[in-house]
Parts: structure tokens; C-alpha cells; sequence
């Protein structure tokens, strides 16, 4: 029997990296990748659950498929499925569900014994990444879980607790991916916890300095991080590392009111937040800078929402993830009253949206005429560590890493109506 698979992976990076191990350990029992769902047998999901719009996104997909694709499996997996498994077992478009991501049951679920060999131990593939298949970039998931209880979360309950991958294993895995991708990106549900519970502990910043030294000649980026918790020492890396640790924070804000912050259980208040930021911009130029900012949470009034947007205008960021309120079956969240009517949350989304395109447009245009370290990602298009898209004109090789200087706007359109790093400009690189 051929299996032929098409993957579509919701959500973040992690869930992406975790979609390449799903196909990783299926074409090891030797199923095969196409990136055309109609040429497929069998479709694999790997759901998102940070948002309703995440899940009912899902939804429409499975639809969409067995309308398009009768003949078509069907297998979902990731954090909506293991949150929700018997809805999608209630949809008669799904053939199979795997709670949560092992890609060693996914893999069991797509082609059950004697389809493709199979085992029931570690999983063939093996546990360490060799490629991504989909993208020029590498993704490394560090740690997964998380032991913090923000108030709207329903990923961590997903997930589960904090686990750390061992820095020998993430050096091991970093060296295959350097092989076909210039940049590695870290990234997992809540990398600031790091090595926390390793035995011995470490952290991130040691993890950083470990693989910046012991797999030379690649970029790392780091994954989403909670400003409170990026270490002096990755400041540093930052500032005297070449450029080899990306110069590129995403760090959530959530909200600017510390009443908000208050009902979502963070741990933070407005000012430590701002506060190490400045300390971080103020050592490290140029910074890309972005943020995911959650409106119309419950009982956020006005004039919560006008010292979110005070403290959105006085830092630079560079671009803005900005989402209405979500409730989140099963959290704390979804059960507190004051609900904000869905259009006001659309006004306070659009009104944070607006200021996060204006502020990147004008980092943008600021770095014209300056330097950057190019991660060439097709014969055209790269990314600057700073978080900047670029039409790369010159010698360049993709998967490469090469010094350019950024001129004005190519011509490289921005899709109307889009929002965060996709609303910002595209600059030329010239490499001559």
C-alpha cells in the first residue's frame, strides 16, 4: 500500500516543528510527502487551540477536505485534539484522532500495522530532526509544557507541565539541521523555563552560548519569550555575537493595564515589563522587536485599553500579533463575568493593529542604508535578523547567510489588510 501524506500545521512553532517530526518518523516507515492535497491519501492536521477562530479554522478545513477530497483520510492531532478529541471524532470527516502530537502515534494512526512497519518503543524516525521539509528555516523545540497559569491559556493544559530537551541532545540535533538551513530557530511553549528542571539545571543563555560555540556558521533565532525572563547574558549574546543570535525579541505583552494583568494571572506588572525592554533596546540596536497583545479581555474597561495603547506608543516594537479576547473552555478565564461586547474588542484590535504597522513602517524605513546579516531563504527573498523581509539582489545562495545593504522598498507587495510583520514593507538587500 502507498501513503502518500499532506500535512497542515495551525498555530505556532512549535507545532511546526512538530509537524516535521510527524513526517520525519512517517517517511522513515516510508510513507511519502507531497505538498498537493489532492495527490494525497491521507491528510494530517496539527491543530492550534489559542483560539476559538484556531479550532472553528480546523473545522473548515477538515470540511473543506472531504468535500474537495472523498477519498481523502483524514487524521487530526495537536493541541485542539487533545483538548477536544470527541468533538472531532463527532465529525464524520475525521478518520482518526491522536491526542496531542507524538508523532510516533501519529504515525500509528496513519498507517496502522502491517500497512508500514511499525514499532512500539522508540520511535524509528528517531528523536532528533534532520530537516524541515516546508520553509528555509529550522526549527529546534528546546522544552514543551508550561508551569506558569496565565488566567486565558488553554495551551498549557494541552501540553502539560515544563519538560527540557538536554543540551546534548539540542547540540546533536542543531548540527543535522545546519546541514540544510542557515538559521535554527529555538522555540517550544515556554523557552524562559528552560533547563529548569534538568538535573543538573541550566538555562537558556548557557544553552545559547553552548550552541553559538559548538555549531559555528548557522543563525539562531529565538522563539517567543517573557520579557522578565531574557537573562543578562543573552543581552550579550545579542550585542557582541556577530549577528548570530538574531537580534529579534517576541516577547508577549498581553495588556497594558496591570488590573488586566492582574485577572490573567501574570506575573509581571506594567513597569517591570517596560522597564527590561529599555534596558535591552538601550544595549542592543538594531532590535526587532514584536509582541502578542490580547483586547477585550473580561472586565478590561477604556481605560485599561488606554494605558495599553500609552504602552504600546512608547516602545519600540516593530510590529504587533494583536487578538481579541478568546474564551478558552476549561480556564480560569472563561469563567469571569464582565464580558466586553465582540465589536468593542474589534475597535481596540484594529486601534493596536494600526499603531503596530505605523511603528514597524517607520523601523523599516529607518534601516535603509544600513547592514544587515541575510538569511537567504529562495534565489529572491531572505531575512534580516532583525526580523525584516528582503528581495535579495546579488550573489546569494538559499539556505545562505550573507552580509547585504538594505535600500529602499522592492517591489514585493504586502497582502491587503494584513496585520504584524506581514503589514511591514519588503526591502531590497543588495550582497554587490
Amino acid at each position: 500500500m502507498t501513503i502518500s501524506v499532506w500535512y497542515h500545521t495551525f498555530g505556532c512553532k512549535a507545532n511546526q516543528y512538530d509537524t516535521e517530526r510527524m513526517r520525519q518518523e512517517l517517511e522513515s516507515r516510508g510513507a511519502s510527502t507531497t505538498d498537493l492535497s489532492s495527490s494525497a491519501t491521507t491528510a494530517v492536521l496539527n491543530t492550534c487551540t489559542v483560539t476559538d477562530q484556531a479550532d472553528l479554522s480546523a473545522h473548515r478545513l477538515i470540511r473543506k477536505l472531504r468535500r474537495s477530497h472523498p477519498d481523502l483520510r483524514i487524521v487530526v492531532a495537536g493541541c485542539s485534539s487533545a483538548l477536544k478529541a470527541r468533538e472531532y471524532w463527532a465529525m464524520p470527516e475525521v478518520d482518526g484522532v491522536v491526542k496531542g502530537q507524538d508523532p510516533l502515534k501519529v504515525a500509528l494512526e496513519v498507517a496502522p500495522e502491517p500497512a508500514l512497519a511499525a514499532a512500539d518503543h522508540e520511535p524509528i524516525g528517531g528523536v532528533l530532526l534532520r530537516t524541515n521539509h516546508r520553509g528555509s528555516r529550522g526549527w529546534m523545540k528546546i522544552q514543551d509544557g508550561c508551569d506558569r497559569k496565565c488566567s486565558f491559556c488553554a495551551t498549557r493544559i494541552a501540553r502539560g507541565v515544563s519538560r527540557s530537551r538536554t543540551p546534548d541532545e539540542l547540540v546533536a540535533e542543531a548540527r543535522l539541521l545546519s546541514e540544510s538551513h542557515a538559521e535554527l530557530v529555538l522555540t517550544g511553549i515556554h523557552i524562559g523555563h528552560y533547563g529548569l528542571d534538568l538535573d543538573p539545571g541550566t538555562t537558556l543563555a548557557r544553552l545559547c552560548r553552548r550552541l553559538l560555540n559548538d555549531v559555528p556558521g548557522v543563525r539562531f533565532r529565538l522563539g517567543s519569550i517573557e520579557a522578565t525572563e531574557i537573562e543578562d547574558e543573552i543581552v550579550e549574546l545579542f550585542a557582541t555575537g556577530d549577528g548570530l543570535l538574531a537580534p529579534h525579541l517576541h516577547v508577549p505583552l498581553q495588556s497594558g493595564s496591570d488590573e488586566v494583568l492582574k485577572r490573567m494571572r501574570r506575573w509581571h506588572t506594567r513597569e517591570q515589563y517596560s522597564r527590561r525592554l529599555l534596558e535591552i533596546v538601550e544595549r542592543v540596536q538594531p532590535l526587532g522587536l514584536g509582541a502578542d497583545i490580547i483586547v477585550g479581555f473580561p472586565g478590561e474597561t477604556d481605560a485599561d485599553h488606554s494605558q495599553t495603547r500609552a504602552l504600546v506608543e512608547e516602545l519600540p516594537y516593530t510590529y504587533l500579533h494583536v487578538f481579541p479576547y478568546s474564551v478558552r473552555e476549561g480556564t480560569h478565564a472563561a469563567d469571569l463575568q464582565d464580558r466586553v461586547p465582540a465589536h468593542v474588542a474589534a475597535q481596540r484590535s484594529r486601534d493596536l493593529r494600526e499603531i503596530g504597522v505605523a511603528k514597524g513602517s517607520a523601523y523599516t524605513a529607518a534601516r535603509k542604508g544600513t547592514d544587515a546579516l541575510v538569511a537567504v531563504e529562495t534565489e529572491s527573498t531572505g531575512l534580516t535578523g532583525d526580523y525584516l523581509r528582503v528581495r535579495v539582489t546579488g550573489p546569494a545562495d538559499p539556505g545562505s547567510l550573507v552580509r547585504a545593504t538594505l535600500a529602499g522598498a522592492a517591489d514585493l507587495s504586502v497582502a491587503a489588510g494584513a496585520t504584524g510583520r506581514q503589514a511591514l514593507p519588503v526591502l531590497a538587500a543588495s550582497t554587490a
